[in-house]
């Protein structure tokens, strides 16, 4: 896969689609990889110029110790973008690729055309969870890597879904069983430090947010507080938990590209 090469490291993504079509970016959640949108791309490379990367510390971008922040994420995007000549896209990102177009939309509002925030918050967990899972992660490494693989399914699954559609849940779940547990831990730190709820108003770029009614994760609840906030967002619920890209399929695709495409 190519790279582009940032100060400290690089960074890999994958770029398809019409070479003249508008740009949609895509951003993994915590602790899955581009791959995580792949059942969206057949669709998607049909409209867009699909750009899709792996968040820093996951799948085949680098891994630089100590913590992360969400700044330091979505200066990776713009870093991504100036070096494919990218002068403005549409930015699609889910639970922390969603706190990433947040942070985009209020700091870097000119490089934005449409948001879609999916399965996210304002503000995401407490510092408490965070900082548990953190120092799990950290003391455990690959084991405890593996042991949160089994643990994200309810989270990240309805349960039937989970039972149905093994196919569907396990290359998504093994993801995170494979991400780096420095990468991991250090995209905890991001997430747990990342507060939108006083800036969110300034968002000027239309938006769309997305809510699984079965997410406990990020629940309808923080889609409603950001919709309320964000001038003339709209929200849409899926019946889905936390990865709603996937367990909504189609549904989700369909409604994301409906909102894509509106002049």
């Amino acid at each position: 896969m190519p790279v582009v090469s940032l100060a400290d490291g690089d960074l890999n993504y994958l770029l398809e689609g019409p070479a003249d079509a508008p740009v949609l970016v895509l951003s993994n959640s915590l602790g899955t990889n581009l791959h995580m949108w792949d059942a969206q791309i057949p669709t998607f490379t049909r409209h867009f110029r699909v750009l899709r990367y792996d968040t820093r510390g996951h799948g085949q971008s680098l891994v630089t110790p100590g913590f992360y922040s969400i700044e330091q994420n979505g200066r990776d995007v713009l870093a991504l973008l100036d070096a494919l000549n990218i002068d403005k896209a549409h930015f699609c990102g889910l639970s922390m690729g969603g706190l990433i177009g947040q942070w985009l939309a209020i700091n870097a509002a000119s490089r934005l055309d449409r948001l879609v925030l999916c399965n996210t918050g304002a503000k995401i967990g407490t510092d408490e969870v965070w900082n548990t899972r953190i120092d799990t992660v950290l003391k455990g490494g690959e084991k405890a890597m593996r042991d949160l693989r089994n643990a994200s399914i309810e989270r990240w699954f309805t349960a039937p879904f989970a039972k149905e559609r093994p196919e569907k849940v396990e290359p998504i779940v093994t993801m995170l069983a494979q991400t780096s547990p420095q990468g991991y831990a250090g995209n905890c730190a991001a997430v747990r430090d990342a507060d939108f709820r006083e800036q969110i108003a300034s968002i000027t770029a239309p938006t769309l947010i997305v809510c699984g009614t079965g997410d406990a994760v990020t629940t309808p609840e923080h889609g409603r507080f950001m919709q309320a906030r964000i001038p003339g967002a709209e929200l849409v619920e899926f019946d889905a938990a936390h990865l709603s890209n996937v367990q909504a399929g189609e549904l989700f695709t369909g409604r994301v590209l409906s909102f894509l495409q509106t002049n």
